[in-house]
């Protein structure tokens, strides 16, 4: 499966159909291909993504309560930057691992201490 990200922010009122019409329009895509198709809001704690399952079109959203979602910085506005599975599952593990070591490191890791 292949992941798609769009590089300019999207108005995150779009509902499925108007993202589909990104995808042909701007991405150059074909919405019922199968692929994931990311899209970011300005403010970049939210995302949402188009994929086709074989029976319609599913829009999956992604609210983060902290932090944003990084996408990477060397693609121009307007372009897209295509992932493989494994990227995406790489960088998700990049990304949960650096948030233990900043909790970890500020004593917020949700861990209980055992005393004696």
């Amino acid at each position: 499966m292949k992941v798609h990200l769009a590089f300019d922010y999207i108005d995150m009122r779009k509902g499925i159909d108007g993202l589909a019409m990104l995808v042909q329009g701007v991405l150059r895509q074909d919405p019922f291909s199968g692929h994931l198709f990311l899209f970011r809001g300005r403010k970049a704690n939210l995302i949402k993504i188009v994929y086709w399952d074989g029976t319609g079109l599913c829009l999956f959203t992604k609210r983060l309560e902290h932090g944003v979602f990084l996408w990477p910085s060397n693609v121009e506005p307007g372009g897209t930057l295509m992932l493989t599975s494994a990227q995406v599952v790489d960088a998700d593990r990049r990304r949960r691992l650096a948030r233990t070591r900043a909790a970890m490191a500020t004593g917020r890791s949700g861990m209980i201490a055992a005393t004696d």
